[in-house]
Formats: C-alpha cells, sequence, structure tokens
C-alpha cells in the first residue's frame, strides 16, 4: 500500500453518483488527471458546509464533479454557478449534474470566464478557481469584488505538480500565470490565505 492509498481509505468514500463520474471521466474524458478525485472533492465538500455558502461560483467545470461536491453544503435554498469554457463538455457536465439532485441547484454557463464573470452579482461566499491557469491572476482581479467579506477563494494547482519552483518551466505560459497569481496573494495584504500541498497544490484565500 502506497501512502495515496492509506490517505483515500483513510478519507470518506464518494457516494454512488460522484464514483460513477470519477470512473466515466477516467473512461472517456480527455485528460482525466483534471478531475478533483475522492480526497480532494471530500476537502472540498468539507470547506463548503463549514462554511455554509448561499451563493458558490466555480471557474472550470470540467464534467461537474467538483460542482456536485462544493453543493454539498450549499444552504436549503443555495446556488451554485459554475463556468465552463470547453463548450464540447456540456452535453456531459448537464448529463452528470441530472446524476444528483444537487444538480438543482446548479447553474451552468458556457463561455468565457473573464467575459461572465463582471455580469454576475457580487454577493459570492465561496470561489472555486479552476479553469486556465493562464488567467488566474485576472481572474483573481474579476472575482476579488464578487466575494463578501469575509468570504473564501479556493485556487486549484497552486503548485502545479512542483513546476511551480521549476526553472526548466520559465517559459510555460500555464505556469507563469500561476506564479503570478500565486504573488499576488502573496502580497495582498486584504486577503488571508495557505497553499495545501494536496495533489497539485490548494490554496486556501479569506477575503478579510
Amino acid at each position: 500500500m502506497n501512502l495515496q492509498d492509506y490517505i483515500e481509505l483513510h478519507s470518506s468514500p464518494e457516494d454512488a453518483v460522484l464514483a460513477h463520474i470519477n470512473r466515466d471521466t477516467h473512461l472517456h474524458a480527455v485528460n482525466p488527471h483534471m478531475l478533483s478525485g475522492q480526497v480532494q472533492g471530500r476537502l472540498l465538500s468539507l470547506l463548503s458546509k463549514m462554511i455554509q455558502p448561499q451563493r458558490i461560483l466555480e471557474l472550470g467545470t470540467y464534467t461537474g464533479y467538483s460542482a456536485l461536491c462544493l453543493a454539498e453544503g450549499l444552504r436549503a435554498d443555495g446556488k451554485l454557478i459554475t463556468i465552463e469554457h470547453n463548450d464540447e463538455l456540456e452535453d456531459t457536465i448537464r448529463r452528470n449534474l441530472a446524476l444528483s439532485p444537487l444538480g438543482e441547484k446548479i447553474e451552468l454557463r458556457i463561455g468565457d470566464c473573464k467575459a461572465i464573470i463582471p455580469t454576475l452579482p457580487a454577493d459570492f461566499d465561496l470561489v472555486f478557481v479552476d479553469a486556465d491557469k493562464r488567467e488566474y491572476p485576472a481572474y483573481l482581479d474579476l472575482i476579488y469584488t464578487h466575494v463578501r467579506a469575509g468570504g473564501f477563494i479556493l485556487a486549484d494547482n497552486t503548485l502545479w505538480d512542483g513546476h511551480i519552483i521549476d526553472p526548466a518551466y520559465d517559459r510555460d505560459r500555464q505556469t507563469q500565470g500561476l506564479r503570478a497569481f500565486n504573488d499576488l496573494v502573496a502580497k495582498d495584504n486584504r486577503l488571508e490565505k495557505v497553499i495545501l500541498p494536496l495533489r497539485d497544490g490548494l490554496t486556501i484565500i479569506r477575503k478579510k
């Protein structure tokens, strides 16, 4: 048994819907490693349950797994808006969300996050950033005013498989975007922040 197996065995399991989406994504989707998976999914669920958000915004839906995990913590009348740029995933996302009663609380929007965010209300309790890594700095600037004081931002992939400190990736635009985002967050005194070395790195940010 390796350490990852041990962690999974000692963490809460996925429910049947999430397990199905996990398996189906690995069988049929391109880049299935982009799916949050059991351990990160359970963390997203627990954080959402701790925050008890009324409104959640997700940037980057992929196949809908993380949206359903985050929706577990929504209040009874809460809502999650998720934005996905890849329109080829729309049918898959809608099919997966329909598998769970929580799907009724989730609104999918297909398009560019940078174009859609300014059209949204400024009252989100929780934002999960997991879209184009090159655009993370722009996302941070856009979502800041859309998160209430005391609200949270979760940013995925912020260690980027270690590339974040690897000079071999200095010219990689995704790495550049993540480095710029991490530096902006670190220097912003309006934010409390910590990077967790979970999978590819997850930054938890609180707006003061």
